[in-house]
C-alpha cells in the first residue's frame, strides 16, 4: 500500500496533472467564493442558529460571537472541498485515461461510466457529508476530536465518488471490490491534504490516482 501512496505522489506532480489540478482547484475556488461572498450573511444566520441551539453552551455571548464566524468558514471550506470533488469527478476522465495507458498500457480502458450515477454518488456523498457536518458541528472545537471528525466526514466525501468514477472507466461493475476496507484507508490518505489550504485541491484526484493504482494491477489477476 505504501508504494501504492508514494507512486501516486510521483503522479500528481506531472504537468498534466498540475494543470488539471490548478485549473479545477482555482476555478472551485473563485466560483465558491463569488457564491459566498453574494451569501456570506445568510450563511451566517444559518450557523448562528445552529450554534445556539447548541446546549447548555450555545446562548453564552462567548460562543455566539467567536463560534459563529468559525463555524461558518468550517463549513465555507467545506463547501469549497465538495465543489472541487464534484468538478474533479466531471473532469478526470480523460487524465485517469491518460495515466492508466502509462502506467498499464496491457489494461484496455472500456468506459462504463454514467453521468447519472456518478452524480448520484456525489449528491448522496455531499449530503451524508452535509447532514453529520452539522450534527457533529459543536464536536469540531474539540481539540484532536474535531480533527479526527473533519478526516472521517472528508473521507467519507471522497471514498464512495471517487472510486466509482475510477473503476466505471475499466470495469462494469464495482460492487466485487468496495467490499475491501482499504478503500477506506485511500480516502482517508488523501483526505489528509484537506488540512492544508490550497493542498486540498489536491485531494481529490490524489484518491482517485491511488484507487487507479490500486485498482488496476488487481484486474491483472
Amino acid at each position: 500500500m505504501l508504494n501504492i501512496f508514494i507512486k501516486s505522489l510521483k503522479d500528481i506532480f506531472s504537468p498534466s496533472v498540475l494543470a488539471f489540478i490548478i485549473k479545477i482547484g482555482l476555478g472551485s475556488i473563485a466560483i465558491m467564493a463569488t457564491i459566498l461572498w453574494i451569501f456570506w450573511d445568510k450563511l451566517t444566520n444559518f450557523t448562528e442558529h445552529l450554534i445556539s441551539s447548541i446546549p447548555f453552551i450555545g446562548s453564552l455571548s462567548i460562543v455566539q460571537n467567536s463560534g459563529v464566524v468559525i463555524a461558518s468558514l468550517i463549513i465555507a471550506y467545506s463547501l469549497t472541498i465538495i465543489l472541487i470533488s464534484i468538478l474533479t469527478s466531471i473532469y478526470s476522465p480523460k487524465l485517469l485515461i491518460k495515466l492508466a495507458k502509462k502506467h498499464y498500457p496491457d489494461i484496455k480502458p472500456n468506459d462504463y461510466s454514467k453521468i447519472s450515477k456518478s452524480i448520484y454518488y456525489n449528491i448522496k456523498a455531499t449530503l451524508i457529508f452535509l447532514l453529520l457536518l452539522i450534527l457533529t458541528l459543536p464536536l469540531l472545537f474539540i481539540p484532536i476530536i474535531g480533527q479526527l471528525i473533519m478526516l472521517i466526514l472528508w473521507a467519507i466525501l471522497l471514498k464512495e465518488p471517487t472510486f466509482y468514477d475510477v473503476a466505471s472507466l475499466f470495469i462494469k461493475d464495482e460492487k466485487e471490490y468496495k467490499r475491501y476496507k482499504s478503500i477506506w484507508i485511500i480516502a482517508i490518505v488523501a483526505s489528509l491534504f484537506n488540512f492544508i489550504p490550497f493542498l486540498n485541491i489536491f485531494a481529490p484526484i490524489y484518491a482517485q490516482i491511488i484507487f487507479m493504482h490500486w485498482l488496476l494491477p488487481k484486474l491483472k489477476i
